[in-house]
């Protein structure tokens, strides 16, 4: 349904372009569901908004790579045919719900306004159709709630708005920027379970991002890793649960607390942090904070100056950066 080819994109600024996505590479199947993971600042939510075209202008651009969706070449399109596709045949849900919703409007024309711009029924179809989908996404006294302005609503139900509005067009793909943050454990747990929901009945592609990877083992089937730009891993769910091959994938793993977790222990972290934009190397991103005993070599040599690791596939399926320093195998 989806291919992503070396996608590259970042932002003009006052000392340069700086590149907050690196050839970046992956697919979504039919109804199949795809996590993006990693540290806040490593490039998921400019991927998203790449693919939509929804980069902030004129600063933000797409300098390479390709997005084929069913055929179509997004990268090229211009903002009409872009619109077109947004919501009809790609759903967004947003990382911020309040800032996604309109403060001034009440919940019933937004939604409405997703079905007009496509030209979906007239008005009272629309109404009739809004409140059928805070039916479908769990909200309690609909027909109420289509009069409430954002404000009224608690977090986890405009989340659900913001859900039902994704899907007012019955879109192919839904993508959902991190839609759990903010929430509290319980309503996270309801949102996930309704995102695992309507992909079944409506038959959806999912492509979820996030910076918890127990988020995406209860829900995807594969996952992309990305760290500073660039994608550094990239498998079946369980295969990276079971057999991690990168030292940034294994320490994600390891900073999520377990049952078997020993009480009143220091959680494993990942030291150091994620480069800045400016500071980004041409080798292994993740080399500075790698455990490995030789990494200090590593760093020192032309190669982390000068050449930029490939993408191999170490096992049928599981794609894994290639260099020694940043492997676990």
């Amino acid at each position: 349904m989806l291919k992503v080819s070396d996608l590259s994109a970042g932002f003009e600024t006052e000392t340069g372009f700086l590149e907050a996505v690196d050839r970046v590479s992956f697919r979504v199947d039919d109804k199949e569901s795809l996590g993006i993971v990693g540290e806040s600042g490593c490039g998921k939510s400019v991927t998203a908004h790449s693919i939509l075209g929804l980069l902030p202008q004129p600063s933000g651009k797409i300098t390479g790579g390709t997005i084929s969706l069913n055929g179509k070449e997004l990268a090229t399109l211009g903002e009409k045919k872009l619109r077109e596709i947004r919501g009809r045949e790609v759903g967004m849900i947003f990382q911020e719900p309040m800032t996604a919703l309109n403060p001034v409007h009440p919940i019933g024309r937004q939604i409405a306004e997703c079905l007009r711009t496509h030209g979906m029924g007239k008005k009272r179809q629309n109404r009739d159709r809004a409140l059928e989908l805070l039916q479908k996404v769990g909200i309690p006294s609909p027909e109420q709630r289509l009069k409430e302005y954002p404000h009224q609503l608690s977090g986890g139900m405009r989340q659900r708005i913001v859900i039902a509005m994704a899907l007012a067009c019955h879109p192919h793909l839904l993508i959902a920027d991190e839609p759990t943050t903010a929430l509290d454990v319980t309503t996270q747990a309801q949102i996930l379970e309704l995102l695992a929901e309507l992909k079944e009945s409506l038959s959806m592609a999912l492509i979820l991002i996030t910076h918890d990877l127990g988020v995406i083992a209860e829900t995807c089937d594969r996952v992309v890793v990305m760290y500073a730009g660039r994608v550094v891993e990239s498998a079946p769910v369980r295969e990276i649960f079971a057999n991690p091959l990168h030292r940034y994938t294994a320490g994600l793993l390891r900073s999520i607390p377990s049952l078997e977790t020993v009480p009143k222990t220091r959680l494993s972290t990942i030291p150091g942090r994620v480069p800045g934009l400016a500071e980004l190397p041409v080798g292994a991103r993740f080399a500075p904070r790698s455990d490995h005993p030789q990494i200090d070599d590593y760093l020192q040599s032309e190669d982390f100056h000068s050449k930029r690791p490939d993408l191999i596939e170490a096992a049928p399926g599981h794609w894994v950066e290639d260099c020694d320093y940043v492997r676990t195998d």
